[in-house]
């Protein structure tokens, strides 16, 4: 069957700029996406290209020279690439977040850069005691008070420590903190629900209004439906008779699904399914639209997209799906604002696409949860799999073989178990007695807590850059950093000095623009060459 081809609309006369027909002018025309670009036709050869500038009529009888004009396609700008909703919530400019990676990698520094570029960040409190978010806290809003700016911080599931997750939800209730972004949650906790009602009120006009903005993020259908759903009667009434929330919150949560804002996480770094995000993302999509249908919402739940996301082209790719906003994680972790280690972030300015692996995670050990961590350089995913083995495997570390034994001294803890126990007993003694208590009366538990320990202090070692714990590091990394590192190769970005984490956001944004504006012209009929499908790094202000 011949091609379909455009009937015109009119004419389009050139300006100042000749139309672009040929491959070599049409990589000039197509970058200029914050311009209208026309798609026109040249008569004689029926090429389809694009003109910029120039004058466009309707009226193409007339007899003046002229294209036919087959369309037109407005303005383009990385701003509005999400959803308009998502920047007027917020109270920000771009559609893009950085996410919370734990143990303060996500820097209030970070954090701080990323508001007064209009973006928005999260503080990565996961694994941090209370009194050094508190501190984090006082350092964001000294920076921000007086210049505002959106910003948030990190909640992660604690099935382990629950008094934990209870005292940094009182700590963001207590100091205000608008924006929480809920990771690893595997089911609805009745602090996660008390953050995100307590504040709900109704205005003059009868609208609900949110005073606390829980993202919620998630990989799996039924993790997604709960947080897309009301709260459970149960949790509301529970938290009604406690004290910590009203009545009236408890009567309009129940209109409302629990977050509004879902960061769809596929193939990240640190906690993943490994999914495939084009796979993922319209699963989710098709849930939200269900559920909302049913509980007939009038509010917009968000979905926003994350994991891979390391080049311009896969942020384009997340936003054509639907998405409200992209999240990146691995590739800030390279950034100069970032709290790993400039040994750290070495490290990961060499990693390729398939350097990752997954490895046992430190807060739910026991329940063989894993995480995507870095490969290349570090021993410590081969290691950290070799400690769940041997918990799957045993009752307790004296039913280890003596010769594993001596050999996981040696080569992992650097000392003996008993001296690794007793460090161990001291910190639990502190953050959470009860869990010394279980341990004494199951070995098994004490087990867990020695190896534990590893996989806990494998990060700090890599935020630190200890010189003597480099095989051990364990740093956070899906494969777009690898992506992200080939892309950039050979660009200012390569170096990891230069690698400000605005500068990342804003070349990624950049980049993904440029991409959706060079696909447009395409299904227009416009033979678009491959080459303005790739956008090379540069400084931008």
């Amino acid at each position: 069957m011949p091609a379909v081809e455009l009937t015109p609309v009119g004419a389009w006369t050139p300006g100042s700029v000749p139309p672009a027909f040929a491959p070599e002018h049409l990589l000039s025309a197509i970058p200029r996406f914050r311009e209208p670009a026309h798609v026109i036709r040249e008569a004689p050869t029926g090429r389809v290209g694009v003109g910029l500038e120039g004058h466009v009529r309707h009226d193409a009888t007339n007899g003046q020279p002229g294209y036919p004009w087959l369309a037109t396609m407005p303005a383009l700008f990385p701003e509005w690439l999400g959803d308009r909703s998502f920047l007027e919530v917020h109270g920000v400019r771009f559609p893009y977040v950085a996410g919370a990676m734990a143990n303060g990698i996500a820097t209030t520094e970070l954090v701080i850069a990323m508001a007064r570029a209009g973006m928005l960040g999260f503080f990565g409190s996961a694994g941090l005691r209370i009194e050094r978010v508190e501190g984090a806290l006082d350092e964001i809003e000294a920076a921000l008070g007086a210049e505002g700016g959106s910003w948030g911080s990190n909640l992660i599931h604690s099935p382990n420590e629950p008094q934990l997750e209870e005292a940094v939800v009182d700590l963001y209730l207590r100091r205000g903190v608008r924006r929480v972004s809920a990771s690893a949650f595997m089911g609805l906790t009745p602090m996660v629900v008390r953050y995100a009602a307590t504040g709900l009120s109704v205005d003059p006009n009868g609208r609900l209004l949110r005073r606390n903005h829980l993202f919620a993020k998630i990989s799996r259908p039924e993790v997604a439906r709960r947080f897309m759903s009301p709260p459970p009667a149960d949790i509301l009434r529970a938290l009604v008779d406690q004290g910590k929330l009203t009545a009236e919150e408890a009567r309009l949560a129940a209109m409302l699904p629990i977050a509004e804002d879902f960061t769809v996480e596929a193939d990240s770094g640190g906690h993943t399914d490994n999914q495939s995000l084009t796979a993922l993302f319209p699963t989710i999509l098709g849930l939200r639209d269900a559920l909302a249908a049913e509980h007939g919402y009038s509010r917009p739940i968000r979905i926003g997209a994350a994991g891979g996301l390391g080049t311009p082209a896969a942020v384009a790719a997340a936003f054509a799906l639907g998405a409200a906003y992209v999240l990146t994680g691995s590739v800030n972790q390279s950034a100069v604002e970032s709290g790993l280690s400039d040994k750290g972030k070495a490290l990961l300015a060499q990693a390729e696409l398939t350097d990752v692996v997954m490895a046992p995670a430190a807060d739910m050990f026991e329940l063989g949860v894993e995480v995507q961590v870095l490969k290349r350089g570090t021993m410590f995913g081969v290691r950290a799999a070799r400690l769940y083995e041997l918990y799957r495997a045993h009752d307790s570390l004296e039913s280890i073989p003596a010769d594993v034994r001596r050999r996981l001294e040696k080569e992992m803890f650097q000392s003996t178990i008993d001296e690794v126990w007793e460090g161990t007993r001291k910190f639990f003694e502190r953050a959470e007695p009860s869990q010394i208590e279980r341990a004494e009366r199951d070995p098994k538990h004490r087990m867990a807590l020695v190896f534990r320990s590893y996989l806990g202090r494998s990060s700090n070692w890599a935020i630190q850059g200890d010189p003597g714990r480099g095989m051990d590091y364990q740093i956070w990394c899906g494969p777009a950093m690898g992506a992200f590192n080939a892309w950039t190769a050979g660009s200012f970005l390569a170096e990891p000095r230069n690698r400000g984490v605005v500068q990342i956001a804003r070349n990624l944004l950049e980049g993904a623009a440029v991409i959706t504006r060079a696909q447009q012209p395409r299904t227009y009929g416009v033979p678009v060459p491959a080459g303005a499908f790739h956008f090379e790094p540069r400084p931008l202000a």
